[in-house]
């Protein structure tokens, strides 16, 4: 095999986006060979702009099933993700998932007990794992050169978005049809690079303010506390609804503080580890000495191009993927607890009882209102 063929399962704003990049030749090993999507508006699109021999199928099982693509990527609505995958991975088809993995860890766990016993490989589009500010931060915490964690602060409120941009789609900012809102659709990506630069947290208490700045009925606006097994704690704040928004990670180690904002990463470095300073120091209110250093990085950030070049190349080469599709739970099982404390109003320890958040995640499925789908696609180039 040259070249994995690829087909996508939903082309809405993502997937035609993944589209567009395909048939550009940013990803040389893998050729688009077929879409799929269930509204005939956009398989008209698809006909009309894609090339001729790009087969369009009304069903994403017809596409797996119709033996034209090695793999499939996965961008439909988020209740579908897991069943997608599970679909094509027991056909024998290599599957690469959108985020979020899903929509309740419960059907995750299906998924990757189906990824387990499958030959084929499996991938997440977790794209900021390209970002060479977090691969560097990622590496640094991993040496061991920056001590313990002791707190961690994530402001990530530049996700605005627009009354418009929730009303374009029937399935969006609804429990029956999103699942979720701001922690769901825009944060899996923070909430991945949440675990895998600092691990899992133990507590969650979180506050998740439902249609504060849209007409929606999902949550828009979320401050979460976090509690760590070490003692080290973490605040999370996230919203569509401020303009100009910010994004900043700042984590404090043993070894000093870490910024990152703006594509920089400054690193505030001490002479010696905090902990012996504050038992040795004979001065009441001298801090270390410290020193500000800016991170050199690679300067590589190939976002969603990267993740499906290392996709082509692990099914071709046996090469590392950028995010194993498995490792999609981990920040799933924040959301989940984010959610659930918030519903119940109290602290939430992971792991927690995954059958409890499903009755409640289904009480609101049930009084989910319909939205009608106005078919408009918004181009999510330079969104994320």
């Amino acid at each position: 095999m040259e070249k994995v063929r690829l087909g996508i399962i939903g082309i809405g704003g993502m997937g035609t986006e993944h589209a567009k990049g395909l048939l550009a030749g940013n990803v040389p090993e893998i050729r688009l060979t077929a879409v799929a999507d269930i509204r005939p508006a956009r398989l008209a699109y698809a006909r009309e702009h894609f090339p001729a021999d790009v087969r369009c199928f009304p069903d994403g099982r017809e596409l797996i099933d119709s033996g034209c693509c090695d793999a499939v990527l996965i961008a439909t609505p988020h209740y579908l993700h897991p069943e997608f995958v599970i679909y094509a991975l027991q056909h024998g088809v290599h599957a690469l998932s959108e985020k979020p993995a899903g929509v309740y860890t419960l059907q995750v766990r299906e998924m990757n007990e189906a990824a387990k016993k499958s030959d084929r490989v499996f991938a997440i589009m977790f794209n900021q794992r390209t970002n060479c500010v977090y691969r560097k931060l990622h590496e640094m915490i991993q040496s061991g050169e920056l001590g313990a964690m002791k707190r961690v602060n994530w402001i990530i409120t530049d996700w605005y978005r627009t009354q418009a941009y929730y009303d374009a789609a029937g399935w969006k900012a609804t429990w029956d049809g999103e699942g979720g809102g701001v922690l769901l659709n825009q944060c899996p990506h923070q909430l991945d690079l949440l675990q895998w630069l600092c691990g899992m947290p133990k507590k969650v208490r979180a506050f998740c303010h439902e249609a504060k700045w849209h007409d929606i009925e999902v949550e828009d606006d979320v401050t979460a506390y976090m509690e760590f097994e070490n003692g080290a704690t973490g605040v999370f704040v996230t919203t569509t609804g401020d303009a100009p928004g910010t994004n900043r990670l700042e984590l404090t180690f043993e070894m000093g503080r870490i910024i990152c904002e703006g594509d920089q990463l400054i690193f505030d470095r001490l002479a010696e580890n905090e902990r012996t300073y504050c038992k040795t120091c004979k001065e009441g209110f001298r801090k270390p000495d410290t020193e500000r250093i800016i991170i050199e990085t690679d300067g590589k950030n190939e976002q969603h191009t990267g993740v499906m070049k290392a996709f082509a190349a692990r099914i071709l080469r046996g090469e590392p993927l950028v995010a194993e599709g498995i490792e999609g739970i981990r920040g799933l099982t924040l959301s989940n607890a984010m959610y659930l404390s918030s519903w119940l109003n109290e602290t939430v320890e992971i792991p927690f009882d995954e059958e409890l958040f499903l009755r409640e995640l289904n009480k609101r499925r049930a009084a989910s209102k319909k939205k009608e789908d106005t078919g408009i696609v918004f181009d999510t180039a330079g969104t994320y």
